[in-house]
Formats: structure tokens, sequence, C-alpha cells
């Protein structure tokens, strides 16, 4: 059972009372309880039952949903596939939020602005929530203005639409079992975040998309074996430059991806993963196909071929930056 604490905390976050059941919110929306309790699944919410669990603006959502089928705007399957994206991606949003907001409730306290973690909690959802509001939407406008722009640029052909040639990276922290071992929570969280803050700034900055982070690792993926290798020699540079994070280990593998649910699937995502799982730390090794694609831009050299766990036995090329010769 919540405290009074908790409960004013989510009124105000929620901003208004909850006084309908799900049978009710589907009645008022204009779908079936079926579809309705459908949809809070996919949302990411487990099933009300009876309880009273929803408001007004849960009955505007479900509105939203039901016009969308009615005027067949969008199939139904469409409608609960995009629902579905958008409970999983805003459930680690929202919980990568609050984890990220503890750390200033804490620091509220300690410089005495408030009592106690509930009054800094709820202080901050009154001034911060409106604000970052707007800015999530905003935020997400603009991602999905590039993603169109990218679905735009693969022009009529319906293959392209199902997957597209990429360059996919694997950036993977080294010996981070035994680092997880020795550090208490708070440190190795920090560990986590600075290697993740550092990764994504290269990446983004330089073109790239990162697809997903796996706690020791980043997915990431640029249309350009080129670039994508410049990255993540930068990667390696900048990370064993930090004397609090582990080494780093990169593999590259190219071919054809494909792009679903904010994922990529693929061989090449496989082989990318596999590259950096045998590569010495602060080394970046890259597929046959990588290599091809490099021309004279970097110094490739292939190693002896052993067994990579699905694809047999391949021969990784590492990658270094080419060296220049001075005359004397």
């Amino acid at each position: 059972m919540s405290s009074p604490d908790d409960q004013q905390l989510v009124d105000v976050i929620l901003a208004e009372q909850l006084h309908y059941t799900n049978d009710e919110t589907a009645e008022r929306g204009g779908l079936t309880p079926e579809q309705a309790a459908r949809l809070w699944r996919n949302l990411g919410f487990p099933d009300p039952g009876s309880e009273m669990a929803f408001g007004d603006a849960d009955v505007s959502a479900v509105a939203i949903v039901a016009t969308a089928m009615e005027h067949q705007i969008l199939d139904e399957e469409t409608v609960f596939r995009l629902t579905r994206a958008l409970g999983q991606t805003m459930s680690r949003l929202a919980d990568w939020q609050v984890t990220i907001l503890v750390d200033q409730l804490e620091a509220d306290i300690v410089r005495g602005k408030s009592d106690s973690r509930a009054d800094a909690a709820l202080e901050l959802a009154q001034s911060s929530v409106p604000g970052f509001e707007r800015l999530m939407v905003h935020v997400w406008r603009r991602h999905l203005a590039a993603a169109a722009a990218r679905l735009t640029a693969l022009g009529e052909n319906d293959q392209a639409l199902l997957s597209t040639d990429m360059t996919v990276g694997f950036a993977d922290m080294t010996r981070f079992t035994a680092l997880s071992n020795r550090l208490d929570e708070a440190s190795l969280a920090s560990v986590v975040e600075d290697f993740e803050t550092r990764c994504g700034d290269l990446i983004t900055s330089a073109g790239a998309r990162v697809i997903k982070t796996l706690g020791d690792a980043m997915l990431f993926v640029h249309p350009d074996p080129v670039k994508a290798t410049r990255i993540s020699l930068d990667i390696i540079t900048a990370i064993g430059a930090r004397a609090k994070l582990p080494d780093v280990r990169v593999g590259l593998a190219t071919g054809s991806v494909l792009s679903r649910l904010g994922d990529v699937f693929g061989p090449p995502v496989n082989l990318a993963a596999r590259l950096s799982q045998v590569a010495r730390a602060n080394r970046v090794l890259v597929d046959q196909q990588t290599a091809d694609a490099l021309g004279d831009h970097f110094e490739t050299r292939a190693l002896p071929p052993r067994p990579i766990k699905g694809f047999g036995h391949l021969s990784p090329i590492t990658v270094t930056e080419r060296r220049t010769f001075r005359s004397r």
C-alpha cells in the first residue's frame, strides 16, 4: 500500500484523480473492455481488474486510439504495435529519469533545500514535470522527423524499406564482470553512465546512431564504413584516456541490416558482437567487408583464423591509424 506522501506525488505527476475502472474508461473512450485492457498491457501496465485506476486523461488516450481505428486512419494491429513501442520506450525513459533525479533529491537534502526525499520529490515534480513534458514531445518530433528523412532517402525501393547496408559497431568494456564485483553500486553506476555518455557523444556527433546500450556495451550503426571505423578508433582513444574507465574494444561488421522496433537485426549485428568479444583491449576488429571498404584510410592486418561462434573460422582484421613517415 502506498503512503500518503507517495500518493500525493502520484497525484501531482498525473495531475488528476483516478475514478474510473477499465470498463468505464473503455466505454467513455470508445473501445471494448478487451481492447482497452490490451492497450494498457501494450503500454506496459498490469491488468487493473475492477480497480479505479484511470482518470479523464486516460479516457482521452483511449479515445485517440478508438478514433484512429474507427476512421481507419490506422488499423487495429498497427495501433497496438505503435502503443507497444511507446510503452516499452516510455517505461525505460521513466526509470532512467527517476534514477538520475534521485541524485538531485539527495543533493537537495544535503544542502538543506528540502527536509526529506518525499518533500524534495514533490517540489521537483511540481516545478519540472510541465517543462520536461514539453521538451519530451519536442525531442520526439525531432527524432520522428529524422527517422522519416532516413526512410525517404531510401526512395521507392521496397527491398530497401526492409533492409539496408550498414556498418554495425559494438563497443564493449573489458573486464566488466571483475569491475562490477569490486565496486560498490554507486561507483559502478557512475562508471556505466560515464561510459555511455562519452561513447554516445562520440557516436552521435559523428552522424552515427546509438541503437541501444547493454550496461557494459553500446551498439551503433553508420552507413559509411570509413566513418564508423573513425568513430571506433576515437572511442578507443577517448575511453582509454579516462583513468576511471576500463579499457574498451570494438567490433565492426558491414552488410544488410534489418531495422525494426527501434533495433537492428541480421548477421552484421551478430558478427560485430562476436568480433568485440575476441578483440584485445583497446583494439578495433572488423570483418572482411568492412576492411574492403576502408581503402587506404587506415592500416589493416588480418589475424590468424579463429572460431567465431555462429560464423565458423574467420580471420578478424585489426584496424589502426595509418602511420605517416617523415623523410630525414
